[in-house]
């Protein structure tokens, strides 16, 4: 699509609660006891994604409570706590949070080894835990559970995006970098079962697994180098995927090679790059300029308004979290853990991005993302050529899913 508008499918007609609260609806505001919601979140290591995404999720309950709130006029309210990035931590947040706090459930984690931890506390304790940002695979597959739900597109889902989008390419030696944690392995291990269907003959010749937040540029650059890979598949993020670009175009690493990269066409990884940002990567990411579709627009202008800012993947995130969050509610209409579950099987609602659905065999959401090639626009990366993959269109097969859950 290139510079043009993207129409998402469906956004049109949606947007939910709070996207029609923002473009008019009179003012209801919600008046009973609130219902409590605790989000953790790593806030101090990973503030450039978690910060705009607490920021919309508080724009959106505020707009949800101006509009009437939840269950007949509740207001909604998040309790934010800071999950430490690390499991133990994160653990110790979440008890604090429905022994302390008093909180009807937990949402929220960015590390996927945080998410995890966080899913099997939910699970011990029989109380529901919306996983908002961790990727990886297992959280709704082979460690699943009946408390625990995911709404963004976990890593087979958007490598999947990728590796479809390099649908008749003709680079067939490829080389893998990512982190040395659970995200990056899980996409690893989804990019070498996948890359073969679309490019038949692809063989990976190199695999870089620098730690998180740690990456040796030079080291990792170097290897890369050293085997000649026709194609790279990048995973790294935030500052690591800074360091890694840096060194990588000082000494040509990207020159005439395709790049494959999870999560580069996100302003919060993208800006940071500035004028160094590569050109030609095919990425997932969040093009928000170019999203048409009234409730998104609205969206986009309340919080630009309010936090002078332009959106982050992080912003949206959080709002369409918000957005699913107030629908349970309203169509649960309790707070007791079982009926939550229940009432979020297969729940679909409308968001900024259009239609979601909470599948029911796996408890992974169907919010998609997009695909698009990096472009430098003055001292500024973008996204160009960007199209919307539907969540709904990458989801890992059924019958792997019941293999994965037996009692799904």
């Amino acid at each position: 699509m290139g510079e043009k508008a993207i129409s998402r499918r469906g956004a049109l007609v949606g947007g939910g609660v709070a996207a029609a609260a923002l473009v008019g609806l009179r003012p209801a505001r919600a008046q009973g006891a609130p219902v409590r919601i605790g989000e953790l979140n790593s806030y101090s290591r990973m503030a450039a994604f978690s910060v705009p995404y607490r920021n919309a999720m508080q724009l959106a309950a505020d707009t949800i409570n101006r509009a009437g709130g939840v269950m007949g006029g509740r207001p909604l309210e998040f309790i934010f706590r800071d999950d430490g990035a690390t499991p133990g931590d994160a653990v110790r947040v979440a008890e604090d949070l429905l022994t302390r706090e008093n909180v009807a459930f937990i949402a929220g984690t960015f590390l996927s080894n945080v998410g995890l931890a966080v899913a099997d506390f939910a699970n011990q304790r029989k109380r529901l835990f919306f996983a908002t940002e961790p990727l990886s695979d297992a959280i709704t597959m082979a460690q699943g559970n009946r408390y625990t739900w995911r709404l963004r597109p976990n890593t087979y889902m958007q490598t999947r995006m990728l590796t479809e989008a390099a649908r008749g390419q003709t680079a067939r030696r490829w080389g893998i970098v990512a982190p040395n944690y659970e995200y990056g392995q899980s996409a690893a291990a989804n990019f070498k079962r996948l890359i073969t269907q679309s490019i038949p003959g692809a063989q990976i010749v190199v695999e870089q697994y620098p730690a998180l937040g740690r990456v040796d540029a030079g080291a990792t650059v170097g290897a890369l180098s050293q085997a000649r890979p026709d194609a790279i598949f990048n995973v790294l993020f935030g500052p690591d995927l800074t360091a890694f670009v840096r060194e990588g175009n000082t000494r040509g690493l990207f020159e005439r090679r395709l790049v494959l990269s999870l999560l580069s066409g996100e302003p919060e990884y993208m800006i940071p790059l500035g004028d160094e940002c590569p050109e030609g990567w095919i990425v997932t990411g969040y093009p928000w300029e170019q999203v048409d579709a009234p409730a998104h627009r609205a969206y986009v202008e309340a919080y630009r308004a309010r936090f002078n800012e332009t959106p982050r993947m992080g912003s949206l995130l959080g709002y369409v979290t918000v957005e699913v969050l107030a629908n349970l509610l309203n169509k649960a209409n309790s707070l007791d853990s079982e009926a939550l579950v229940e009432a979020l099987r297969d729940l679909r609602s409308d968001t900024v991005t259009g239609p979601v659905t909470m599948r029911g065999l796996d408890h992974q959401g169907t919010m998609g993302t997009w695909v698009g090639e990096t472009v430098l626009r003055g001292r500024t990366g973008a996204m160009r050529n960007v199209r919307y993959v539907d969540g709904a269109e990458v989801m890992f097969p059924e019958a792997e899913v019941r293999a994965a859950r037996p009692n799904a």
